[in-house]
């Protein structure tokens, strides 16, 4: 986000920006490496995190004893700032760094941590995150996913769907039911997996544009050692919650989707058969509309980001940034390219500098509308653990999860 620097964050800033200037691999306008390029993308990301890890920026905000930055997230936040002005590979660590290695800090024994955190923020280990299920994707603790105790091991059998980077991935953090007799927001367990184990199978989903971003993972009689149990057998919602809170921050801070900055600058260069974009009273209002929110949500982050220098998790109200940020850069993505008239319907890279940010907007924002928890899951949320509204009515959360519904 862009905070009133304080003077020690000006001055990393300034660090960072000169250190980018001599390492990262190009400025922006030649496009990113795509995903329909596995082979591409995986090298260069290894070699970016290799190079970023050996200067401190791979990780931070997280302890240097690990090999994180030791700094503030406040700073973690400027860096990628600044990163987001090159043309370096995203995607490959984005999962494991912002989302699984938090939950290792937070939930993770000493010997989970000392054994996991530092290759992952070097680059050597690869993370994901398997929760979504063919049938509980919104209803999340409706997973069928089964793991059994087996002596000191778990045995795991089921399927995970849209798991992103799975390919890559040499662990995840998964998500079972070990109590089906229990409700099944309490019979659920969180795990460590090793996406290498016999038994793991990743088969691809391929997208529109030919890459293969999201996976099915198949799970087959996989053991799990039990040092590799996250949290306590019937404690993984907790757990859960836990990973979506930093999912959604990290969506917050690092969504790379435009803003109300990109709206202010388009439309005031626009001309369109009326005259300047900027000029019309409804590009005006959503302006205004566009700038207040993200002057808020800047607040809002700034707070959570300062709670967690203090050792707090993040909290629900986390929701509200991933809620409006989505939602808002389609709108502004879908304004733009309306004014553009008939050109619009082009590819971005056809309209000029900086309009594949725009169309990324158009098209990924709906997808974000749907990941880490789609639009109507965070309203519930944002009502019922924010504002304390009371619960809405669920008929299937009282009792056991084996249990006949008729």
């Amino acid at each position: 986000m862009d905070f009133a620097d304080s003077p020690a964050d000006a001055q990393f800033r300034a660090h960072a920006r000169e250190w980018l200037a001599v390492h990262a691999p190009v400025t922006r306008g030649r496009g990113r490496v795509s995903w329909s390029d596995d082979a591409t993308l995986l090298a260069a990301a290894r070699e970016w995190q290799s190079k970023k890890a050996a200067a401190g920026y791979a990780a931070v905000a997280l302890p240097g004893e690990y090999g994180g930055g030791g700094g503030t997230t406040t700073q973690q936040v400027i860096f990628r700032q600044e990163e987001e002005r090159y043309d370096v590979p995203f995607g490959v660590y984005e999962i494991g760094l912002g989302m699984c290695v938090p939950t290792l800090l937070a939930l993770g024994s000493d010997q989970v941590k000392e054994r996991f955190i530092a290759r992952a923020i070097n680059g050597e280990e690869i993370w994901c995150q398997l929760f979504s299920e063919p049938a509980a994707g919104s209803d999340l603790a409706a997973l069928r996913t089964k793991a059994v105790k087996a002596g000191d091991n778990w045995v795991v059998d089921g399927q995970k769907a849209w798991t992103t980077g799975a390919q890559f991935s040499d662990y995840g953090l998964l998500l079972a039911r070990t109590d089906p007799s229990a409700t099944k927001h309490a019979g659920l367990t969180l795990f460590i997996v090793d996406m290498r184990a016999p038994g793991v199978e990743v088969r691809p989903i391929r997208q529109l544009d030919g890459g293969a971003e999201f996976n099915e993972v198949f799970l087959s009689g996989v053991v799990i050692p039990d040092e590799f149990r996250l949290t306590a057998p019937g404690g993984g919602w907790a757990g859960a919650m836990t990973t979506l809170m930093f999912e959604r921050l990290n969506v917050g801070a690092n969504i790379g989707l435009i803003d109300s900055s990109t709206l202010i600058d388009f439309s005031g260069r626009l001309e369109t058969s009326t005259g300047r974009a900027s000029d019309d009273p409804l590009v005006r209002d959503m302006i205004a509309q566009a700038y207040l929110n993200d002057r808020g949500l800047k607040l809002l982050t700034y707070r959570t980001l300062t709670n967690l220098g203090r050792g707090q998790l993040p909290g629900p109200e986390q929701s509200i940034t991933k809620l409006v940020i989505a939602s808002q850069a389609q709108l502004i993505a879908n304004l733009l390219l309306d004014l553009r008239g008939k050109e619009g319907a082009l590819a971005g890279s056809a309209l000029g500098e900086g309009w594949e940010a725009v169309e990324r907007s158009w098209s990924f924002g709906a997808a974000m509308r749907i990941a880490g928890g789609t639009d109507e899951i965070l309203r519930n949320v944002i009502a019922e653990r924010v504002l304390g509204l009371p619960a809405a009515k669920r008929d299937d959360t009282a009792r056991p999860f084996n249990e006949d519904p008729a």
